[in-house]
Formats: structure tokens, sequence, C-alpha cells
């Protein structure tokens, strides 16, 4: 059978060129992430108050998902308009430069007011270049897909996030090996700027790649439309509501399970910084691997099966998982975040991207998963750490509230998922043939 026929070098490539740039973009942004908790509240956000500086430095990193359904809008409108190729090359460049910015950045100390505000202008930078990122790399590597490998190409894009983290906390574990004071000085800061060398490497192998051939139809047929968003809202709008609830659970668990994660060993539960790291560096590296072996069975049982096993599995976890996370054992913190981030949370990762994909039209494509991602992302990710934060300070650092906040957003994409219709590509895969005048009656969701 053709899909257990070995990829040749053009998909190879293509594979490749989806996963590096996926990687780095990620890397580049949960970089930030994990350096919130531990540095920028200190030299950015500085206050009296602890938790202040907290919550402060937790603002700036969420302020972004906020910016990020902007930066998708102009991009994904570039990209079903121009193609997919170029527009990704962009959003790369505009990530690179951004965060090299954040690693020579003056602190509080050194400029007052203009450190936090040229902070977040970075950030919002970093976001719009994200914001183009993810639906780009997941049509590169589905549209240039066979039919019944869909969900295993799909899942490639979604392997860079645990792997863009998986960089980004081992190099920061790494230097915080140095003393705390090397260490706020300019041990933060290396990561941050040799984050340039990885940029160049992913723009080279991006522009080596041909564009997809879905696209080139789609481009030869006529079927480019002029505003990419107004065809998107008028032929999808179910599908772009149904991904809203969906991104739920893949987006506000994940923050929850890492960036949170970190603060909440750290400031509540009593461990050490380097624990924290370690257990979610070691948690990515199980949830890298899980990624491709979940693309691989929503080819065989369909994206919706495998999505509702992962978000079924949070859901009973939750309270599990922050049980066992304040009995404040190192060995019960490897299980935990092993299990909920490593092995629960890729079957709903993996597949999101092919799943939204087969929502939308080629035409909109590129509009209508960023859309419905980036702005779930602004909801239920960004907002998950500091909502969980103000859990802990409101309820005197109880658990309780925290679990139930992580099963309210697994329910919601629990009843989101139901309308999806079983993918289609575990018989009769998305033809790319699909024209203006029958996507509104063509797409997977019912009702």
């Amino acid at each position: 059978m053709s899909g257990k026929k070995k990829l040749d070098k053009k998909s190879q490539k293509i594979l490749f060129a989806s996963l590096l740039g996926s990687t780095i973009e990620f890397f580049d942004f949960f970089l930030y992430g994990t350096v919130a908790a531990l540095v920028f509240n200190k030299l950015y956000f500085p206050n009296d108050d602890p938790f202040v500086s907290l919550l402060l430095a937790y603002a700036s990193f969420g302020i972004t998902f906020f910016i990020r359904p902007l930066g998708g809008l102009v991009f994904s409108h570039l990209g079903d308009k121009f193609g997919r190729k170029n527009t990704l090359v962009l959003s790369l460049l505009l990530m690179g430069i951004s965060t090299v910015c954040i690693g020579l950045l003056p602190t509080y100390s050194m400029i007052g007011l203009w450190a936090p505000i040229l902070l977040v202008f970075f950030r919002l930078v970093q976001g719009i270049g994200l914001g183009g990122e993810w639906g780009g790399a997941i049509l590169l590597a589905v549209e240039s897909a066979p039919k019944e490998r869909r969900g295993f190409f799909g899942s490639f894009p979604a392997m860079g996030i645990p792997l863009g983290m998986l960089l980004g906390t081992f190099s920061i574990s790494l230097m915080s090996l140095l003393p705390e004071s090397q260490f706020l000085s300019w041990g933060w800061r290396v990561p941050f700027v040799l984050s340039a060398i990885l940029v160049v490497i992913g723009i080279w192998i991006r522009k080596g790649i041909e564009e997809t051939s879905a696209f080139k139809e789609e481009k030869e047929k006529g079927n480019v439309v002029k505003i990419p968003l107004f065809e998107t809202l008028r032929y999808h709008w179910r599908a772009v509501l149904i991904s809203l609830g969906a991104k739920c659970v893949e987006v506000g668990p994940f923050y929850l399970f890492s960036t949170f994660f970190i603060s909440y060993a750290t400031e509540t539960q009593g461990f050490s910084r380097t624990t924290a790291l370690n257990v979610v560096t070691v948690a990515t590296i199980v949830t890298a691997i899980c990624m491709p072996f979940m693309g691989m069975l929503s080819d065989k049982i369909g994206r919706k099966r495998v999505f509702l096993i992962g978000t079924i599995g949070i859901t009973v976890f939750a309270f599990p998982y922050f049980y066992l996370f304040s009995l404040q054992s190192t060995p019960w913190l490897y299980v935990i975040s092993i299990v909920g981030l490593g092995i629960l949370w890729p079957p709903i990762a993996a597949t999101i991207g092919t799943m939204f994909t087969e929502m939308f039209s080629t035409n909109v494509g590129y509009t209508g998963i960023t859309l419905g991602y980036q702005t779930g992302s602004a909801l239920f990710g960004g907002t998950a750490p500091m909502i969980a934060t103000i859990l802990v300070g409101a309820y005197n650092n109880s658990w309780i509230p925290l679990a139930s906040f992580l099963v309210f957003l697994c329910i919601a994409s629990l009843i989101s998922v139901l309308f999806v219709r079983n993918s289609q590509s575990e018989s009769n895969p998305y033809s790319e043939k699909r024209t203006i005048d029958d996507k509104d009656t063509d797409n997977q969701i019912s009702g």
C-alpha cells in the first residue's frame, strides 16, 4: 500500500522544514515563558510584593496571545493569496529578530520604565511572528502529504511545540547551573542571542522547499479569493467556532503543565528551580516521542477519536495530577508530568492541526485554521497561567480550584469536538479539488 511506502526525498525535506521551522519559532516563544517566572519578574517588573512581580511577568507572557490573532490574520491573508512558503520565511525572520532583541535588552535598573515597555513591545512582535507560523507549517505538511498519511505529516509541525519548549527549557536549565548572580546578570541572555543561528538555518532550509501542490492547483484554477477572512466567516463560521472550543484542551493544559508548572513547583510547592526545569525537560522528551505515533494512529482510527482519548484522559487525571503535586515528592512530580504532558496531551496536539485543516477549503485553509487556532490560544492559552496564579492566591494555595479549572477547559473542548464528524481520511480523504461553490456543504461539521 502507498501508506507503507518509504518517504521520498521531497517529502522528507518538507517534513524537516515544517518541523525545524516550527521548533525554532516555539523555542523562541517558550524561552520567554520559561524565563518569565525566573528572571523577568525580578529584572523587568520589580515590586515589593513578589506575587505582583510574578503576575506582571505572566501578563507580559500572556499579552502576546492577544496579538497572535492579528499576526495570524496578516500572515494567513498573505499565505492564502501568495502561498505558504514565503509567508513562513517572513514569520520566522520576524520571530528571530525580536528574540535576539529581548536577549540584548537593558534591565529596569539600567533604563527604568523603558525596560518593561520595550520587553512587552518585542514580546508583541514575537506574537505577530508566531501568529503566522503554526497554520502555515501545518498546511505545508498536510497539503504535501499522501491522503492516507495526513495525520502523520500533520504531527510534525505539532512536534515542534514540545521540541521548541525542550530546547528552551534545556538551555535555561544549562545556564541556571551558573551562580545566581551570573545567571541573572548575563546567563539567561545567552539562549536568546544564540537563537539567531537557528533562525538563519531555518530560513535557509525553508527557502529551498517548493510551494505546496494543493495551493498551486487552487491558484491555477482561479480559486484564490480576494479577502480570505470574509470567505472563511461566510462559509466556515461553524468550523471556526468549533475550533475555538477545541483549543481549550490543547492550549490551556499545555501552559498549566509547562509555564505555570515551573512557578507553582518552585514558589508554592518548594521544589528547586533545577528540579522543576528537569521534570519539564523529561516530560517534554516523552511528548515529542509520542507525537508522530499519535499522528499515525489518527490515520487509522480518525482524528476525532484520538483527540477525544486525550481529552477524556486529561479530564480524569486533573484531580490526581494536582493532588500528587501537593505531596511535594520529586518522584511523583516526574510521574504526573510524564503522564499529563508526555502521554495524555500528545493525542490532542498531534491531531488538532490535521483535524482543523480538514474543516476548511484549500483556498481559505491558512486563514481558517489560523483564525480558530490563534484566537483560541489568546482566550485559553495566554490567560491560563495568570488565572491559575490568581486562583492560588485567592484560595490560600489550595490545589482544588486549579484542578477544577483544568476540568472546565477539558469539558468545553469535549462538547465542541463532539460536533466534528469522524475524519473522512479514514476511508475517503478530503479532495483538494473542492471549489468555492461546494465548500459550504462539504466541510466536516455536523449540523
